[in-house]
């Protein structure tokens, strides 16, 4: 970026000055041409008081991560002679906080690395990105610690490795987490659950192990919060905590979850998503009311047992999977049941009734049984 020397402005300003000569005198001189210099005297000072903008500091450490990353091509354009603000990848504050650097964003770059220490050393951020990097590998890097203004923080499609850390509940302002599709692994800190701002918590797609913290029951930050733990190597039980909470999309797939998740559900809850499929689940699902708001809803290869509620057909649906389970008895007509083809529903025990095939007499008898009141 060039930017006018002081020459060139006090070349401009001489000229306005001599324009207003000029009108006061003759009366010559038309008014666009004087107002078209005054836009571009301060559109210029503007540009040139804005070119130090970046806090030296901040440009010093952003040179360092771009040098600990082997300057990859998305940030190569980096040069100290541009002010740093101006830097792709960067955005910087306002005059609150003195211009300082609140969000990097390093994403989809062929970056072979490690994650640079010196993110530590960016004390205003707000947001840190580091995306769809293959090659970007070793444990999350513990100088992110000293970020207390953090808020945002997205480490996805990595290759990152070691466990989640214990030390992200330091940092208080705290709202989103995704830590998925990498290759990290142990377990869940249930101190995570602690964070006063966190909305949104994303573990997918890891090798986690172990259980659901329990504290998650006591969940402290956004209501409704969204939990997304699929595709890792959870077992155990769902915490009966978690019941207490009202969550707005949950999604616990492709883990080894076992027992009873029939808290998760509830009439009077508002959640828009739940996705419990491909677990070891194994509960009565007779009498499980599902709240109204629920959109989309997953349960398939579980070992559930029963017959699908009649409430079920209050709900608005938008995807819906019971396959792969022990249900039986008919298919309750109305709502939106009907509108999900025979997949939705096949490999149960013995349901019946469309999309299925129709109900004969000894599946009606057992429907029957099934539905008897209990001694």
């Amino acid at each position: 970026m060039h930017y006018p020397t002081t020459t060139m402005l006090t070349f401009i300003a001489l000229a306005y000055k001599s324009s207003e000569f000029s009108l006061e005198r003759k009366h010559t001189m038309d008014k666009i041409t004087t107002t078209f210099l005054f836009s571009l005297l301060a559109l210029l000072l503007t540009t040139t008081l804005s070119k130090d903008l970046c806090h030296k500091d901040d440009e010093n450490t952003l040179l360092k991560i771009k040098k600990s990353l082997n300057n990859p091509y998305t940030i190569i354009s980096w040069d100290p002679k541009d002010d740093c603000c101006t830097w792709v990848s960067i955005e910087c504050g306002d005059a609150t906080v003195d211009h300082r650097v609140i969000s990097l964003d390093i994403s989809n770059d062929d970056v072979s690395a490690q994650i640079p220490p010196e993110v530590g050393d960016l004390p205003y951020l707000q947001t840190l990105i580091f995306r769809k990097l293959p090659n970007l590998t070793g444990e999350i890097q513990p100088t992110i610690a000293k970020l207390k203004y953090l808020r945002f923080l997205w480490l996805s499609w990595t290759n990152l490795t070691g466990p989640v850390p214990e030390f992200l509940s330091q940092l208080k302002d705290l709202e989103y987490i995704n830590l998925s599709f990498n290759d990290l692994s142990g377990s869940i800190p249930g101190s995570l659950s602690l964070l006063p701002k966190l909305g949104i918590l994303e573990l997918s797609r890891n090798k986690l192990t172990g259980s659901i913290p329990e504290s998650f029951g006591a969940f402290k930050g956004v209501v409704p919060p969204e939990l997304f733990l699929s595709h890792n190597q959870l077992s155990g039980s769902i915490p009966k905590s978690l019941g207490n909470l009202d969550f707005h999309r949950i999604d616990f797939s492709r883990n080894k979850l076992e027992g009873d998740a029939s808290m998760m559900f509830g009439a009077k809850k508002t959640s828009w998503s739940v996705d419990l499929s491909r677990n070891k689940l194994q509960f009565d699902i007779s009498k499980v009311k599902v709240a109204t708001t629920v959109h989309n809803l997953d349960l398939n290869h579980n070992t559930i047992t029963g017959s699908i509620p009649v409430q079920w057909t209050e709900l608005t649906l938008q995807s819906f999977n019971v396959s792969y389970n022990r249900l039986c008895g008919r298919i309750p007509q109305g709502g939106d049941l009907q509108i999900f083809d025979a997949y939705a529903y096949l490999h149960n025990k013995c349901l019946c009734g469309a999309p299925l095939q129709s109900c004969n007499v000894e599946i009606q008898a057992t429907d029957f049984y099934l539905n008897l009141p209990s001694e």
